[in-house]
């Protein structure tokens, strides 16, 4: 198992690795609202090409730092979603407002 982690990988390229769960997410959702408060790019790219995998937390972190985005003025989109973080999307009907 990898150790989850958050970090604006280039300017406005906000990168998810690890496996995002129960266990990570608290910790990861402080982590990322705080580096996309910091963030000062207009737009806001959620890379999850270095999860490995996700339970459904790891979708609330991609809506919360949405949100945060959004209340920052900034656009936002993802990037690179695993197939499992798609299929729980579809199962939420989220794949459309997380479309990549």
């Amino acid at each position: 198992m990898s150790e989850a982690g958050v970090s604006m990988a280039e300017p406005g390229v906000l990168r998810l690795a690890g496996v995002l769960d129960y266990r990570s997410g608290p910790v990861l959702r402080k982590q990322g609202k705080a580096l996309i408060a910091a963030c000062r790019e207009a737009q806001l790219v959620l890379d999850c090409s270095a999860v490995q995998r996700s339970t459904s937390v790891g979708l609330s972190l991609l809506l919360a730092f949405m949100r945060d985005a959004q209340a920052a003025g900034k656009g936002c989109q993802v990037r690179s979603m695993p197939d499992d973080m798609r299929e729980i999307a579809e199962v939420y009907d989220l794949d459309e407002v997380l479309a990549t």
